[in-house]
């Protein structure tokens, strides 16, 4: 099973809560011989020990731009530098708001307009003691993938239009949007551990609970939507509870994960 992290595994707020039942669960899906995957729009450096304490075969972050397993980094793929500072430009000069995430770094951009959506990420990884000062006119400046707020003043369509040959755009609601590599998502990792463990779709489960997570739907046999995603719902095949009365712990339970 291939889970999201933020709304699903815990919810996404400072306090990172975490349902009881959710470790224990995770834990016995284990013990029955199951092989269960984180799989996030997160890099792996903000991937953190709150995640990786419930207890996982591997990783696939960055929307398959990262892939572990084991401890071991079996896929990795970035961005060309010049690619970087081209898009950079651009969000400057469309008026959006900007966060550069790549595997070992985040990079804010002091010359873009700030947003109070991405000023709140900076300040709550300022609260995580995570390094908030690196900036676009680093030298060594790149990323993965990139994180934008926009809002009326934004040219938004002049963004998409600039980015559409290399990045998809995923509309994340709420004026914040998400930008991958049009080569990876959360279905092209699911795709690589399957074929890394020699399994089939139709074994794979997804769960998740914003539109994010679509990809992740389309990697496998069976979608679960957590009972707070309201707009993932409709393209699920079951729909578990929320977050905070256990829906991953009832959708283990549910199709047997918990069983030896």
């Amino acid at each position: 099973m291939f889970f999201d992290i933020d709304g699903t595994l815990m919810e996404d707020s400072p306090s990172h809560f975490v349902p009881a039942g959710t470790p224990e669960a995770l834990r016995r899906a284990r013990e029955a011989g199951n092989l269960l995957f984180v799989n996030t729009g997160r890099p792996v450096i903000n991937v953190d020990a709150d995640v990786r304490i419930l207890g996982f075969d591997g990783y696939i972050c960055g929307c398959g731009t990262y892939i572990e397993c084991g401890g071991k980094e079996l896929f990795y793929a970035t961005n060309p530098p010049a690619l970087c500072r081209r898009t950079a430009a651009l969000i400057r000069e469309c008026g959006a708001s900007p966060l550069y995430e790549r595997r070992d770094a985040f990079f804010f951009d002091p010359e873009a307009r700030e947003l109070p959506f991405i000023t709140t990420i900076r300040d709550t990884f300022r609260m995580q003691e995570k390094n908030v000062w690196r900036k676009v006119s680093d030298a060594d400046f790149s990323f993965d993938k990139f994180v934008i707020a926009y809002d009326g003043q934004t040219d938004l369509e002049r963004f998409k239009s600039g980015i559409a040959p290399y990045f998809t755009f995923i509309d994340r609601g709420w004026g914040f949007a998400e930008m991958v590599p049009l080569q990876y998502s959360k279905k092209t990792g699911i795709e690589f551990i399957l074929q890394y463990y020699g399994m089939q779709r139709a074994d794979a489960y997804a769960i998740g609970d914003s539109l994010n997570d679509l990809p992740m739907f389309e990697g496998c046999g069976t979608s679960i939507a957590m009972g707070n995603g309201e707009l993932l719902i409709p393209y699920a095949d079951y729909v578990t509870d929320d977050l905070r009365h256990d829906g991953v712990a009832k959708a283990l339970a549910h199709f047997g994960f918990l069983d030896a």
